[in-house]
């Protein structure tokens, strides 16, 4: 599977070797990371990726992707699903932006580029969450056409959803 591309990104399906230098924050020789990647989260979705794959194999494209500046090839954040469509056709998705990426709308351009790509294969809604005091994270979603569908004490829900 290729890279997802925006103006300004590359979605890129991560790799077993990949989340295996990500989960070991050890970037081989070719790897281009931006100062603080991969983050706690990166390692941690690395780790699972790597968990799911050697129990019952590579989830792509229902996987995580490192999202990488294409202006310098760096890896910047991440970005991804929990897993595969469940029996309604659903799917949750998670991201998250080293520090100095934040603020700079790459996180809404690249979910823009993962929506309709989770419709294209037959997806029938999307969701994610937030905290309620993650407003950031909470303006990514509505910036790429989600909205809020309900909230607990502690976070905020959004979905988006598309007819079969």
């Amino acid at each position: 599977m290729g890279d997802l591309m925006t103006e300004r990104l590359a979605l890129h399906p991560i790799s077993v070797d990949e989340a295996e230098q990500m989960a070991a924050v050890r970037p081989d020789a070719e790897a281009r990371w931006e100062p603080g990647f991969p983050t706690e989260g990166d390692v941690s979705v690395a780790k699972r990726f790597l968990e799911h794959c050697a129990a019952t194999g590579d989830p792509q494209p229902f996987g995580p992707y490192v999202i990488r500046r294409r202006s310098d090839h760096r890896a910047i954040g991440g970005m991804g699903f929990h897993g595969p469509p469940d029996e309604h056709g659903s799917v949750t998705i998670g991201y998250g932006l080293v520090p100095s990426a934040q603020g700079k709308g790459y996180a809404s351009e690249a979910l823009r580029a993962l929506l309709p790509f989770a419709r294209d294969q037959g997806v029938t809604s999307v969701k994610g969450d937030a905290d309620h005091d993650n407003t950031a994270s909470q303006h990514v979603m509505t910036a790429a056409g989600m909205r809020q569908v309900g909230e607990d004490e502690r976070v905020k829900y959004y979905a988006i959803s598309w007819s079969r």
